[in-house]
């Protein structure tokens, strides 16, 4: 049910950036006033909540890689929900090991976990988005890992989305899927619940994917105060396949081990307020709790198999790794905007401050197995403690944004924060007191952005910024080359890590020359000092340990165009990134077919950073013939990349190959608020891969069983879903716009 208009409250703009519009943005952490998106010197793509349940993503990430340009994903976990997101040349991932350069906020507060600075996709449910936006460069505003962008979401509120919608669909490879979201609000009150069950067998052996998500939220406004409560709820368990050898492609559904099982449990609470202290002056802030629990069961080789020996206890085939996180983060921020004018331009000044803090309890123990005829490692006695560490992160920050108005055509901003971070080790066994650490990190980083209007339809914009990722406990506790660690399972020596810092500079345009029409074009560098990367080494895929690995390089341009005409709409994006390394060195890859008598390759300046498209197209076409109907086409293309261990790109396998996938989507609306939808995901059946590995095969006995005395080196690569279908009917009312 829609409430009527008379229930409306009085307007406060401090709102306006929690409805469903797109042309507001947020460009600072805490939510308050938006900012226009003709004076943001940065290139921003946003989506809101039509544009999500028109397409019937998966979740974000899925999204992301179909209509924003320059992402891409990879599926190196072979799971849907645990994909890796690259934005320019830059990560936001699942997987501990994985160099993570994306910062992500859910209404002002960042999510990275704390341990690894990684991001669970499957924790964001898409039915509680009210808009997100993905912001270029490195904004130092945003704090930690914002060396290449920033994601920044908002959640609905009952104000923005009053009414009920309610959807049910199933699809190929046993896919389901139900969600219920409601909201609503009186003259000052509101509230929005939210809840989704999704159950997938996957399309690979041993895939399947379990996820229970709830979100509510409630809140009190007038024209002057908006105060909002929040809590988000998961339990979710996600199955994966792990990527193959080249030499077991020809069934791409199987699996090289199993099980590969993580199971997320999420508790998120957070309370917001804003008021106007006067009409010109906002205060704002936050304050959250946020705890995780992750637990993993993994299968892997066992490396000093001895084929000479009779196999069993003492000289297993494999090991089966059982890890258990439970990580605590709470912060808090403060946020003052003030808007007024020096001599006859407009500015606004925001001064913020934000304190965080995180603790990490990581237990690992290890078990012996043996492989059965179809790869399952199958324990042979009980699990073993091998690690037990803590860690603790604090992160103080204090920021500030200063926009400009030198004159109706041109704006100044002018931003910087300065973080004070410290990570802390400890060692809970008693047995690895090397484990035990203090590591501090302070630093002032700067931008400074212009935006140029020539007409009322153009603006120019060139920012230069500096940002900063501190070393995560895991990367510092998995950094000695003579111990390489078993991610995320085994935890040694901690040489110090430098933090890495990124200098950016973006020259870009935003054109809308006619009504319905418009276009975009950015040119970017980015350049890391100190870029932390994870060396593979051993048979294991996922064996190695972190280095800082000199300067590295991302430089680009994205080009965009939209078409709106009646009833068709066109969108196209280009996007080419040049991912190199500038800083010769040297690093262990024991696969690597160049690889010297020591096991070393050497990276060269220029060699391509791994797992990185250098260029990808998308296309998307849609045709409305009526409100009633739509039909959609969309097609993607991804230049090739290297795979992981093949850093100086000399190996023998080469890079992957470039692929291809198209989509087919659809609607029609049967009746009033009755909507049957369909999808169909790699319309033509494309096989293709999308992330590599260098390893060793195991698996080269008859019928694919274990043989050590075979073991190979291998590129090993994980493949993207064959063709599959999504039937979905929904019922709403509901105000999200369509696109």
């Amino acid at each position: 049910m829609v409430l009527p208009a008379a229930a409306q409250v009085a307007n406060n703009p401090a709102t306006e950036i929690e409805g469903p519009a797109v042309e507001v943005v947020g460009t600072v952490p805490v939510t308050g006033l938006g900012t226009a998106l003709r004076d943001i010197p940065a290139t921003v793509q946003s989506a809101g909540a039509g544009d999500l349940r028109d397409s019937d993503a998966r979740d974000i990430a899925q999204y992301m890689q179909r209509g924003f340009a320059g992402v891409s994903l990879g599926s190196a976990q072979g799971n849907p929900f645990q994909q890796d997101l690259m934005y320019r040349g830059f990560a936001a991932s699942p997987l501990l090991g994985v160099p993570q350069g994306l910062s992500v906020y859910v209404d002002g507060v960042r999510v990275n976990e704390s341990f690894g600075d990684t991001v669970n996709w499957d924790l964001i449910p898409g039915n509680t988005i009210s808009t997100m936006h993905l912001l270029s460069g490195s904004n130092p505003v945003f704090g930690l890992n914002t060396l290449g962008g920033v994601l920044s979401i908002q959640t609905k509120s009952g104000f923005a989305f009053p009414g009920t919608t309610a959807s049910a669909g199933a699809g190929s490879f046993g896919r389901r899927s139900v969600e219920l979201a409601h909201g609503g609000h009186g003259a000052n009150a509101d509230g929005f619940l939210a809840v989704d069950a999704q159950d997938d067998g996957g399309w690979q052996q041993h895939s399947s994917s379990r996820l229970r998500r709830a979100f509510a939220k409630g809140g009190w406004q007038d024209s002057r105060t908006d105060l909002d409560v929040s809590i988000a709820l998961a339990d979710n368990a996600l199955e994966g396949a792990q990527t193959l050898p080249l030499s077991m492609l020809g069934d791409p559904r199987q699996a090289y081990t199993w099980p590969d099982r993580t199971e997320n449990s999420l508790a998120f609470l957070l309370a917001r307020a804003s008021r106007y202290v006067t009409d010109d002056v906002l205060l704002a802030g936050n304050a959250y709790l946020r705890k995780l629990r992750q637990t993993n069961v993994s299968s892997n080789v066992n490396d000093d198999f001895d084929p000479s020996l009779a196999p069993g206890p003492g000289n297993a085939q494999g090991f089966n790794d059982r890890t258990v996180l439970d990580q605590t983060m709470s912060g808090a921020s403060v946020q003052l905007s003030a808007d007024g004018r020096l001599g006859a331009s407009w500015n606004r000044l925001t001064l913020g401050a934000s304190l965080d803090y995180a603790s990490s309890d990581f237990a690992q123990d290890e078990q012996e197995a043996m492989f059965s005829a179809d790869r399952q490692s199958v324990g042979v006695g009980a699990y073993a403690p091998q690690v037990r560490v803590a860690g603790e992160n604090s992160n103080v920050g204090l920021y500030f944004s200063d926009q400009f108005a030198l004159s109706p055509r041109w704006m100044i901003t002018a931003s910087g924060r300065y973080n004070v971070a410290s990570v802390s080790l400890h060692d809970r066994s008693g047995t690895q007191p090397a484990l035990d650490g203090d590591h501090r990190f302070r630093r002032f980083n700067p931008a400074l952005g212009v935006n140029w209007k020539p007409t009322d339809s153009a603006t120019v914009f060139a920012t230069l910024s500096q940002a900063m990722r501190v070393p995560s406990p895991v990367e510092l506790t998995c950094a000695d080359p003579a111990a390489p660690c078993a991610l995320p399972n085994q935890f040694l020596a901690d040489p110090a890590l430098k933090p890495v810092v990124a200098h950016t500079i973006e020259l870009g345009s935003r054109l809308r020359p006619a009504p319905g029409t418009r276009f975009s074009a950015a040119a970017y560098r980015t350049v890391l000092d100190d870029d932390i990367l994870f060396v593979s080494s051993g048979s294991a895929a996922n064996a190695g340990f972190f280095q800082n690995a000199g300067k590295t390089l991302r430089q680009g341009v994205d080009l965009g165009a939209i078409f709106e005409r009646a009833e068709f709409a066109l969108k196209a994006g280009y996007s080419y990134v040049r991912a190199v390394y500038l800083t010769p060195f040297q690093m262990l890859s024991e696969n690597n077919s160049s690889r010297d008598a020591a096991n070393r390759i050497t990276v060269e300046n220029g060699d391509a950073i791994s797992g990185i498209p250098r260029s990808s197209l998308k296309l998307l076409a849609e045709w409305t013939p009526e409100p009633r109907a739509s039909l959609g086409f969309g097609w993607a293309w991804f230049d090739r990349q290297y795979a992981r261990g093949d850093e100086n790109n000399r190996d023998v396998n080469g890079p992957l190959p470039s692929y291809s996938v198209a989509q087919l989507y659809g609607r029609y609306e049967a009746a009033r608020g009755w909507e049957v939808s369909f999808k169909v995901d790699n319309l033509l059946n494309h096989s293709y891969q999308n992330f590599g590995i260098l390893g060793r095969n195991f698996f080269n006995g008859p019928g694919q069983s274990f043989d050590a005395t075979a073991a190979a080196p291998e590129q090993f690569r994980a493949s993207g879903a064959p063709r599959t279908f999504w039937l979905a009917l929904r019922y709403g009312l509901d105000p999200a716009p369509r696109r």
